[in-house]
């Protein structure tokens, strides 16, 4: 079977990509203006969808949209939400959402959840539905790969229409579940945001009618009473089904979709009408000093309410733009006072939000000192009334209009790569609020028209929804109380009789740099370049001794993505040192890392999209960025400042750093949850200074010179720094660019110390020598309940690449299991999470990796022993019986989905490129972890011409992999194209005894030399017999060889020749439909069909290829 695509033919991803980003820089700018009036309807149905209402009344909204791959994003909406309950009812439409997964007519004991995760849609806690007071919606991503899956997918949201079971049984196993969400909202962050809403909505059902319900209802509420609340709103009128995928014919799902709803008939009655509950309005602004004891810190919200406008026209749509642009415009001011000397608040930030179906607020949020509550008030109230008094400067308008402009270029340019999910949400405010879905071409198309054209004048009349008398509510949060109502009050005042005296002065803008980078540096050149055709990438080493590896993709028009890496970070550091150096990062952020501080740079960057951030982790450093292919000098540039800005602490910085941490170590303190997880790490770690949390006394100690000078020295030498770039780059404009603002880098002197992976120091900790069983107990407004099952790992070094796969996939599998005993069966948790840490080790090429599996939930307060021994129940009868087949392959399937998701994605790409550089087979070519290798073939790369179509097996000419002579010992490592499921192998081996007479299996195993091989339990052997003639295959344990990324194969001997020769290696099994556009997959059949298969010419050539 040929499926060896032509020698010329490109990866896959990085096709057609040279010119189109020239292409893509004239895309927006050639879009032509629209010439509309103001008063110009918008369209009222759906733009670019298949959009129509059954007869019986049920709405559909249908579009073919490739991005995911093979995915398709389905919803059901239903126009009911917790408002319309009755006293007895609180939480019942929360209550059904639940029950839905439960059980159906056609599904049982939670049927539907394992059906979600047989073909690789995850289940989890606020995954796949959510309830608010005026909508409840059902979602799944689904694939679409296999014939009837879509089919099956609708059929279950069909299900949750018309068919959910509610029986008494079904109502008691979710009970707990339910209750268990209801309590975890009963925390600091639960209570404030209640208690706002209720302040917010006083004199309306809305305030008494959050979507969690009563407790009290949760736990008593009948059957009946669910079972009525259901069949009187669930009204196929008041519903619509999404669907939004990867299917090339939308008429098709139109036609499922008829096919599971056409059948179910309308209410043999009318169904209730959905009544409206207004909200009243208030001239009299509401206060409120909220003392909570476990808050995070000090916030200060105003909120001011308004009907929620509706956008039919053109001009509508134009103060829909005009609002943003005040918001925008009004958070570049807030963001600048918090970085002012001596700061009201820490952070602030305004914008609208559609909060239930009639009305919208204005909402500005900040955090502050403790005690610094009335003072941020003042602030943000003086800065709306300076906006309404003075306006915004022609400059801050044009710098917000570049920002929506960027943004609305970026949609544009990617109108063709937009994820289902976003479609598919757009109809969702479609059908909910009426929100005109006009196509992103046109929407460019207005707002290209619209932008340049809105004044300061517009904009700042959105100030006046922003008043202390328009349905204002004031409210603070302390953790102690320290503000009064008097003191509000007086506040407000105060900054009205400002603004009615017109005392407030006008905003002081500063001086902006035009030029990020000031002088140009003289470019750097390269120094080696090489092609890895396999990956489609290409690497390169500069002149200052930078590694740069590039690739070229088409996933997305408006994206690349870079990051660079060096070894060494906090690992290195003593105890002394730690605090100080930890807080590098943090101190050298509030400064400016690239020459400007925070706030300048802002509106240095205003239109462009780029942005780049740091790390400094245990074992490495790195910088990491995101920009639009025309904005790539931009973000280089960035790079460039970050090395070439020698940052100095200056004390007003330093100043609102440390006082940032305070509130954040206090607010720790307060948080019951912190005693628990300190004293967690403690037992788990060993009390290592690495893993404890910061203290104030710790605080004190940090010396801030010390903190910049080590930040500065992280991302100084570009030498020791690897960067991999991935994206829409046309080779012939990136380049030049590289060079300049990489490659002009200064060289540091020999004296720098440079690190590699074998010289760092492993994190200073311990495990714990025996079992421990501890309850940490800690005081609380309301009882809550945490609890973990902490399980140190430790993977050998021979095993460690295969045995991180199996850590992975065995993490998801007790998040599974547990999930299925602790919530399906007993009905006692809402979600459970099973983490893994393995970087306790530093990541050396031959050592041991160390780590945790941590298992976790929350409870009843009065459940945590029973529910562990639970959980310990499982993971024993787990390591006694095994999982079975049915729950690996869902696990497999999870994790297959989620990989052929990431193949579709530039950031998957890059960091599967890192991560090739941090490999353990890394040895200065980055290529060979994609590439098929072998170990003590006499002639180097000959093992590729073991890989050729069945009918050439026999074939010598092409050319053989043999050994060395006199050691007949070979190893054979084979990457996929995509993870494979192996059913069996064959090899044609040499005559006169050169054969292999052993075959021994690893899979996803990376960097397995002679030693390790001869070492480590293979996956399976075989005796192999002299199979001259091409007929023999050898077949797996068909179970151990799914998802396989990788293969090796080990031939210890032969048949008595001096060497070993192979001819032919075919491995026959099944492939995912995504190509990783990497390596192999080898299909082999021992006897095929000619007829069965077409040629190479007839199917364009193949999906695989070996390098």
């Amino acid at each position: 079977m040929d499926l060896l695509p032509p020698a010329s033919e490109a990866p896959a991803g990085g096709g057609a990509v040279a010119g189109r980003a020239l292409r893509r820089g004239v895309g927006f700018r050639s879009l032509k203006l629209v010439n509309v009036a103001m008063e110009e309807a918008l369209p009222a149905e759906p733009v670019g969808v298949a959009y129509g209402r059954l007869p019986n009344g049920l709405t559909y909204y249908v579009r073919s949209n490739p991005k995911p791959r093979m995915r398709a994003a389905l919803s059901l909406a239903v126009k009911v939400g917790s408002v319309v309950e009755e006293e007895d009812e609180r939480g019942v439409a929360h209550i059904v959402e639940h029950l839905a997964f439960s059980a159906t007519s056609r599904y049982t004991n939670h049927d539907i959840v394992k059906f979600l995760e047989s073909i690789g849609a995850e289940f989890g806690a606020c995954q796949n539905a959510l309830t608010s007071s005026d909508e409840t919606i059902y979602e799944l991503l689904v694939p679409v790969d296999k014939p009837g899956l879509l089919s099956q997918a609708i059929s279950v949201l069909a299900e949750f229409s018309s068919e959910i079971r509610i029986s008494a049984e079904d109502l008691d196993k979710e009970r707990g579940a339910v209750l268990e969400e209801y309590r975890g909202g009963r925390n600091a962050t639960g209570r404030m945001q209640d208690s706002h809403w209720t302040l917010l909505f006083e004199g309306s059902k809305y305030a008494e009618r959050l979507p969690i319900g009563l407790e009290k209802v949760i736990r008593t509420v009948t059957h009946e009473t669910v079972r009525q609340f259901y069949h009187n709103w669930y009204n196929l009128s008041n519903m619509a089904v999404f669907a939004v995928g990867d299917f090339p014919d939308t008429q098709a799902v139109v036609e499922l979709i008829k096919e599971h709803f056409g059948q179910k008939a309308p209410a043999p009655c009318p169904p209730p009408l959905i009544p409206d509950f207004p909200v009243p309005s208030h001239i009299e602004p509401r206060f409120s000093c909220f003392v909570e004891s476990e808050a995070a810190g000090s916030a200060v919200v105003i909120s001011c309410k308004m009907p929620a406008g509706e956008i039919k026209t053109v001009k509508d749509y134009r103060d829909s733009l005009a609002e943003s642009m005040f918001h925008c415009a009004l958070n570049q001011r807030l963001f600048k006072l918090s970085r002012r000397r001596d700061p009201p608040y820490f952070s602030c930030s305004s914008a609208a939000d559609a909060l239930v179906r009639p009305v919208k607020a204005y909402i500005m949020t900040s955090s502050c000192r403790e005690s610094g509550t009335v003072e941020a008030l003042e602030s943000m109230l003086l800065e709306v009334a300076r906006a309404r008094l003075h306006g915004f400067s022609e400059r801050e308008i044009s710098i917000v209009r570049s920002l929506m402009m960027s943004e609305i270029e970026s949609a544009y340019l990617e109108r063709d790569q937009m994820q289902s999910t976003n479609l598919r949400d757009e109809f969702l405010q479609h059908f909910l609020r009426e929100e005109p879905v006009v196509g992103i071409e046109y929407e460019a198309q207005l707002q290209k028209t619209l932008l340049p054209y809105i004044s300061s004048a517009e904009v700042v009349k959105f100030a006046e929804n922003f008043s202390t008398i328009s349905s204002c509510v004031i409210k603070i949060v302390e953790p102690r109380a320290h503000a009064s109502l008097e003191d509000l009050k007086a506040v407000v005042l105060k900054v009205n009789t400002l603004e009615e005296n017109k005392t407030i002065p006008p905003w002081d803008e500063e001086q902006i740099p035009e030029e990020i980078v000031s002088q140009s540096p003289e470019p750097g050149n390269i120094l080696d370049k090489v092609e890895h055709p396999g990956i489609g990438a290409t690497e390169m080493v500069l002149s200052n001794g930078m590694r740069v590896c590039y690739k070229c993709t088409d996933f997305l028009d408006d994206q690349v993505v870079f990051t660079g890496f060096a070894y060494g970070g906090l690992s290195e550091l003593s105890e002394d040192e730690y605090t100080s150096c930890s807080m590098g990062s943090t101190i050298a952020g509030e400064i400016g890392i690239f020459g400007y501080r925070p706030s300048v740079l802002m509106d240095m960057l205003a239109g462009k999209r780029a942005e780049v951030g740091t790390k400094v982790g245990a074992y490495m450093r790195s910088f990491s960025g995101d920009c639009s292919p025309s904005d790539l000098e931009t973000g280089l540039q960035l790079v460039y400042q970050l090395f070439t800005t020698k940052v100095e602490p200056r004390d007003e910085e330093v100043k609102i750093v440390m006082q940032m941490a305070e509130e954040a170590i206090y607010a720790q303190e307060r948080d019951p949850y912190t005693a628990y997880a300190n004293r967690a790490r403690e037992i788990n770690y060993g009390n290592s200074y690495f893993f404890k949390p910061i203290r104030i006394s710790d605080l004190k100690k940090v010396n801030p010179i010390r903190a910049c000078e080590y930040f500065n020295n992280c991302f100084k030498d570009p030498s020791a720094f690897t960067v991999v770039v991935v994206g829409n780059i046309d080779p012939a404009i990136s380049i030049p660019l590289i060079l300049q603002y990489l490659g002009g880098i200064p060289k540091v002197g020999d004296t720098v110390e440079r690190l590699s992976r074998e010289d760092l120091k492993g994190l200073p900790f311990k495990f714990p020598e025996t079992i421990i069983r501890e309850v940490v107990r800690s005081p609380m407004v309301e009882a809550q309940c945490f609890v973990q099952l902490g399980f140190p790992v430790v993977l050998k070094s021979t095993m460690m690449t295969e045995d991180i796969h199996y850590v992975g996939f065995l993490s998801k599998l007790l998040e599974t299991k547990i999930m299925q005993v602790l919530r399906f069966k007993y009905g006692q948790v809402y979600s459970v999470n099973v983490g893994v840490f393995l970087g306790g080790n530093k990541p050396s090429r031959s050592g041991d990796v160390r780590g945790d599996i941590s298992v976790n939930f929350s409870c009843d307060p009065d459940m945590p022993s029973k529910l562990a021994e639970f959980v310990l129940e499982e993971i024993s009868y787990l390591q006694t019986e095994g999982p079975s087949e049915e729950d690996v392959s869902a696990i497999l399937e999870i994790e297959q989905r989620a990989h052929e998701n990431g193949l579709q994605e530039n950031y998957y790409w890059l960091d599967r490129i890192l991560r090739s550089y941090q490999s353990r087979i890394y040895s200065g070519d980055v290529g060979s972890t994609f590439k098929v290798v072998a170990l003590n073939e006499s002639v180097a790369g000959s093992v590729k011409s073991v890989f050729k179509p069945w009918e050439q097996r026999l074939e010598t000419s092409g050319g053989f992999l043999e050994s060395n002579e006199g050691d007949p010992e070979l190893l054979v490592f084979i990457p996929f194209t995509s993870d494979v499921n192996i059913k069996s192998i064959a090899v044609v081996g040499g005559a006169d005894g050169t054969s292999p007479s052993r075959m021994r299996a690893f899979i996803n195993r990376e960097g397995i030399d002679f030693s390790d091989a001869q070492n480590m339990q293979p996956v399976q052997e075989w005796e192999l017999a002299e199979n001259l003639r091409g007929v023999l295959e050898y077949q797996t344990r068909y179970s151990r060889f799914q998802g396989v990324a990788n293969l090796t194969l080990h031939f210890p001997d032969n048949f008595g020749g001096d060497t070993t020769k192979i001819y032919y290696i075919g491995l026959r099994g099944e492939a995912t439909q995504n190509k990783r556009d990497v390596v192999a997959t080898i299909v082999y059949e021992v006897m095929p069909n000619p007829s069965d298969h077409k040629t190479k010419s007839e199917t364009g050539g193949g999906f695989s290829h070996v390098e």
